[in-house]
């Protein structure tokens, strides 16, 4: 059973990591673990990924496909992004009309990502709102475009996320979302958990100097649905034409889905 459905039959624990935990805990917990590595997000998914999520969030983006041209507007709402590495690359691709907001519920976060707005000349397209992805603080239909990347299946509440990526895009808005993936390929998972469990949490302590958020992590990975399972809770959430493209042998996938 996924988090989302325990949430929606009423049970009052939620997966985190291989732990189960009170449903109104969970939030706090995921919380704790973005503070204590905001500074070294980035070297994080480098050490998940093998430095590859360069790779995926550039094809993500690529499939985006932000319009070039400087009329008009485009604005994208970037969730759960607070370093800013899927927004830069949005801005970077696309045209002087491409605005996106980024918004994440960890301040520590938010703040990594401003700054490194400010040195890359990038703050005038780009603004930085702390807010969660279950109530975002934004109109209906105010965004042309919803992203998000490694973020939603932190989300407490998956369900809630995607009622409200729906509700802040128009009719022709789009939603894609990067995320890692259970592994189905017998003899890539035992190289991949072998990776996982017994080099990334060790590596994470070496060179943070704490373990426990990159164990938190990769057990998250385990516990979120596979791709054909989030597919059809993108679908339940009302979006049209859901469709997924899996990276590296399946590791991560690229959801895409319009509102219709």
């Amino acid at each position: 059973m996924s988090e989302t459905e325990s949430r929606t039959q009423g049970g009052s624990e939620l997966p985190f990591g291989f732990r189960q935990v009170a449903a109104g805990d969970k939030q706090r917990l995921v919380d704790d673990v973005f503070h204590r590595v905001a500074q070294r997000y980035d070297l994080m998914n480098d050490l998940m990924s093998g430095g590859l999520h360069r790779l995926w969030k550039d094809a993500m983006v690529s499939w985006l496909s932000p319009p070039k041209s400087a009329r008009g507007r485009y604005r994208v709402l970037d969730v759960a992004g607070g370093t800013g590495d899927i927004a830069f690359r949005i801005l970077n691709r696309g045209g002087a009309g491409t605005s996106v907001t980024i918004t994440d519920i960890n301040g520590a976060m938010l703040g990594v990502g401003a700054e490194r707005a400010e040195k890359k000349h990038l703050a005038d397209r780009s603004r930085f709102v702390q807010a969660n992805a279950e109530m975002l603080p934004f109109a209906d239909r105010s965004h042309d475009a919803y992203t998000i990347a490694f973020g939603i299946r932190n989300v407490p509440d998956r369900a809630a996320a995607l009622a409200e990526a729906y509700r802040v895009l128009p009719r022709g808005g789009r939603f894609m979302c990067l995320e890692f993936a259970p592994v189905d390929l017998p003899v890539l998972q035992q190289v991949y958990d072998t990776y996982s469990f017994r080099v990334i949490p060790p590596l994470g302590r070496a060179v943070t100097g704490d373990e426990q958020p990159y164990q938190y992590l990769v057990e998250s990975i385990r516990t979120f649905p596979i791709p054909e399972r989030f597919a059809f809770e993108i679908e339940e959430a009302g979006f049209s034409r859901v469709t997924f493209r899996l990276l590296s042998g399946g590791i991560a996938a690229i959801h895409s889905g319009f509102k219709v």
